[in-house]
Protein backbone atom coordinates (compact mmCIF):
# COMPACT_ATOMS: atom_id res chain seq x y z
CA UNK A 1 0.00 0.00 0.00
CA UNK A 2 1.41 3.56 -0.80
CA UNK A 3 1.67 6.16 2.27
CA UNK A 4 0.56 8.55 0.44
CA UNK A 5 -2.90 9.65 -1.29
CA UNK A 6 -2.48 9.48 -5.14
CA UNK A 7 -5.88 11.93 -5.73
CA UNK A 8 -4.32 14.72 -4.07
CA UNK A 9 -1.17 15.31 -6.49
CA UNK A 10 -1.74 18.29 -9.27
CA UNK A 11 -0.66 16.53 -12.48
CA UNK A 12 -0.67 19.82 -13.90
CA UNK A 13 1.61 21.26 -11.68
CA UNK A 14 4.17 18.02 -12.99
CA UNK A 15 3.59 18.87 -17.07
CA UNK A 16 5.56 22.16 -17.78
CA UNK A 17 3.28 22.43 -21.29
CA UNK A 18 0.43 23.18 -19.17
CA UNK A 19 1.89 25.94 -17.16
CA UNK A 20 -0.14 29.35 -17.98
CA UNK A 21 2.05 32.50 -17.98
CA UNK A 22 0.21 35.55 -16.21
CA UNK A 23 0.46 37.33 -19.57
CA UNK A 24 -1.32 34.76 -21.06
CA UNK A 25 -4.22 35.20 -18.32
CA UNK A 26 -4.19 38.96 -18.35
CA UNK A 27 -5.83 40.83 -20.74
CA UNK A 28 -3.90 43.56 -23.14
CA UNK A 29 -5.88 46.75 -24.23
CA UNK A 30 -4.40 49.56 -26.57
CA UNK A 31 -1.98 52.20 -24.56
CA UNK A 32 -4.66 55.28 -23.37
CA UNK A 33 -2.78 58.86 -23.56
CA UNK A 34 -2.82 60.65 -20.60
CA UNK A 35 -3.64 63.78 -22.79
CA UNK A 36 -7.38 61.56 -23.48
CA UNK A 37 -8.22 60.96 -19.92
CA UNK A 38 -7.72 64.83 -18.93
CA UNK A 39 -10.40 65.46 -21.80
CA UNK A 40 -12.31 62.78 -20.33
CA UNK A 41 -12.63 64.48 -17.29
CA UNK A 42 -12.92 68.08 -18.09
CA UNK A 43 -16.13 66.71 -20.23
CA UNK A 44 -17.59 64.88 -17.46
CA UNK A 45 -16.55 67.90 -14.68
CA UNK A 46 -19.00 70.09 -17.65
CA UNK A 47 -21.81 67.54 -17.67
CA UNK A 48 -21.35 67.85 -13.13
CA UNK A 49 -21.48 71.87 -14.04
CA UNK A 50 -24.85 71.52 -15.85
CA UNK A 51 -26.61 69.32 -12.96
CA UNK A 52 -25.98 66.16 -15.02
CA UNK A 53 -24.79 64.32 -12.74
CA UNK A 54 -26.22 60.50 -13.97
CA UNK A 55 -24.64 61.70 -17.88
CA UNK A 56 -21.20 62.64 -15.94
CA UNK A 57 -21.09 59.19 -13.89
CA UNK A 58 -22.15 57.23 -17.52
CA UNK A 59 -19.86 58.47 -19.70
CA UNK A 60 -17.07 57.52 -16.92
CA UNK A 61 -18.00 53.74 -16.60
CA UNK A 62 -18.42 53.84 -20.23
CA UNK A 63 -14.79 55.02 -20.92
CA UNK A 64 -12.79 53.20 -18.14
CA UNK A 65 -9.22 53.73 -19.29
CA UNK A 66 -7.87 50.16 -18.78
CA UNK A 67 -5.17 50.89 -21.00
CA UNK A 68 -4.00 53.62 -19.11
CA UNK A 69 -0.62 54.34 -17.17
CA UNK A 70 -0.77 54.47 -13.03
CA UNK A 71 -1.20 58.36 -13.55
CA UNK A 72 -3.84 58.09 -16.14
CA UNK A 73 -5.89 55.87 -13.72
CA UNK A 74 -5.19 57.72 -10.94
CA UNK A 75 -6.91 60.68 -12.52
CA UNK A 76 -10.12 58.46 -13.39
CA UNK A 77 -10.23 57.22 -10.13
CA UNK A 78 -10.75 60.93 -8.78
CA UNK A 79 -13.01 61.96 -11.79
CA UNK A 80 -15.27 58.83 -10.63
CA UNK A 81 -14.72 60.21 -6.78
CA UNK A 82 -15.68 63.86 -7.65
CA UNK A 83 -18.98 62.55 -9.45
CA UNK A 84 -20.16 59.90 -6.55
CA UNK A 85 -19.40 62.49 -4.46
CA UNK A 86 -22.17 65.36 -6.30
CA UNK A 87 -24.69 62.85 -6.78
CA UNK A 88 -27.42 63.02 -3.23
CA UNK A 89 -27.90 59.57 -1.36
CA UNK A 90 -31.74 60.10 -1.94
CA UNK A 91 -30.83 59.67 -6.21
CA UNK A 92 -28.32 57.29 -5.73
CA UNK A 93 -30.86 54.09 -6.13
CA UNK A 94 -32.90 55.43 -9.11
CA UNK A 95 -29.81 56.19 -11.07
CA UNK A 96 -28.01 52.38 -10.12
CA UNK A 97 -31.29 50.95 -11.40
CA UNK A 98 -31.27 52.78 -14.86
CA UNK A 99 -27.93 52.10 -15.21
CA UNK A 100 -28.35 48.33 -15.00
CA UNK A 101 -31.18 48.25 -17.11
CA UNK A 102 -29.43 49.93 -19.66
CA UNK A 103 -27.39 48.04 -22.64
CA UNK A 104 -24.45 46.64 -20.53
CA UNK A 105 -25.57 47.37 -16.98
CA UNK A 106 -24.07 44.82 -15.32
CA UNK A 107 -20.62 45.63 -16.68
CA UNK A 108 -20.89 49.20 -15.90
CA UNK A 109 -21.78 48.76 -12.69
CA UNK A 110 -19.00 45.74 -12.36
CA UNK A 111 -16.67 49.06 -13.61
CA UNK A 112 -18.23 51.21 -10.71
CA UNK A 113 -17.19 48.59 -8.00
CA UNK A 114 -13.79 48.41 -8.95
CA UNK A 115 -13.45 52.01 -8.54
CA UNK A 116 -15.75 51.73 -4.95
CA UNK A 117 -13.18 49.35 -3.79
CA UNK A 118 -10.18 51.05 -5.14
CA UNK A 119 -11.70 54.58 -3.55
CA UNK A 120 -11.42 52.60 -0.20
CA UNK A 121 -7.99 50.93 -0.24
CA UNK A 122 -6.47 54.32 -1.16
CA UNK A 123 -8.45 55.41 1.59
CA UNK A 124 -6.95 53.08 3.97
CA UNK A 125 -3.75 53.79 2.70
CA UNK A 126 -4.29 57.90 2.98
CA UNK A 127 -5.48 56.84 6.97
CA UNK A 128 -1.28 55.41 6.61
CA UNK A 129 -0.09 58.55 5.52
CA UNK A 130 0.69 57.25 1.97
CA UNK A 131 -1.09 59.39 -0.91
CA UNK A 132 -4.67 58.50 -2.03
CA UNK A 133 -7.53 59.97 -0.84
CA UNK A 134 -7.54 61.48 2.06
CA UNK A 135 -10.41 63.31 4.51
CA UNK A 136 -9.69 66.77 5.50
CA UNK A 137 -10.94 68.39 8.59
CA UNK A 138 -13.64 70.52 6.51
CA UNK A 139 -15.23 67.48 5.46
CA UNK A 140 -13.70 67.63 1.88
CA UNK A 141 -12.41 64.61 0.54
CA UNK A 142 -9.11 65.12 -2.10
CA UNK A 143 -7.52 62.66 -4.33
CA UNK A 144 -3.63 62.78 -4.73
CA UNK A 145 -1.48 60.97 -7.31
CA UNK A 146 -1.31 61.93 -10.25
CA UNK A 147 1.36 64.46 -11.48
CA UNK A 148 1.38 66.26 -8.24
CA UNK A 149 -1.79 67.38 -8.66
CA UNK A 150 -5.01 66.74 -6.28
CA UNK A 151 -8.55 67.20 -6.73
CA UNK A 152 -10.87 68.07 -3.86
CA UNK A 153 -14.48 67.61 -3.77
CA UNK A 154 -16.81 68.25 -1.14
CA UNK A 155 -18.29 65.36 1.29
CA UNK A 156 -20.85 65.88 3.63
CA UNK A 157 -19.42 65.66 6.83
CA UNK A 158 -22.04 63.59 8.80
CA UNK A 159 -19.93 60.91 9.69
CA UNK A 160 -16.98 60.24 12.02
CA UNK A 161 -14.37 59.90 9.20
CA UNK A 162 -15.38 62.85 7.26
CA UNK A 163 -17.50 61.69 4.82
CA UNK A 164 -15.18 59.85 2.27
CA UNK A 165 -15.24 56.02 3.13
CA UNK A 166 -18.76 56.65 3.98
CA UNK A 167 -19.71 57.72 0.96
CA UNK A 168 -18.13 54.83 -1.10
CA UNK A 169 -19.91 52.62 1.29
CA UNK A 170 -23.24 53.84 0.64
CA UNK A 171 -22.48 53.58 -3.10
CA UNK A 172 -21.37 49.78 -2.34
CA UNK A 173 -24.42 49.18 -0.34
CA UNK A 174 -26.43 50.68 -2.87
CA UNK A 175 -24.85 48.75 -6.12
CA UNK A 176 -24.93 45.72 -4.31
CA UNK A 177 -28.75 46.36 -3.38
CA UNK A 178 -29.42 47.02 -7.31
CA UNK A 179 -26.76 44.44 -8.89
CA UNK A 180 -26.87 41.83 -6.33
CA UNK A 181 -23.90 40.20 -4.93
CA UNK A 182 -22.59 38.71 -7.87
CA UNK A 183 -20.86 41.93 -8.75
CA UNK A 184 -18.51 41.54 -5.63
CA UNK A 185 -17.64 38.15 -7.52
CA UNK A 186 -17.17 39.61 -10.34
CA UNK A 187 -15.04 42.54 -9.80
CA UNK A 188 -12.74 39.78 -7.53
CA UNK A 189 -12.45 37.66 -10.39
CA UNK A 190 -11.86 40.19 -13.43
CA UNK A 191 -8.19 40.81 -14.48
CA UNK A 192 -8.27 43.94 -15.76
CA UNK A 193 -7.35 46.76 -13.24
CA UNK A 194 -8.47 50.30 -12.53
Amino acid sequence: MATGNWRLIDVDALDPENAFPAELLTPQFAPVPLADIQALANHCRQSLQRGEQEEALLTALKNVPYGGDDQGKELHLATILEILSSIKQAEMTPILARIYSSPNGTELLDALMKYLYKGMARHNASNNGTPGVSVHATGASSVSGFGGATREFGVAPSRGDGGGMSVLLSWHEKVVDVAGTGAIVRVMTDRRTV
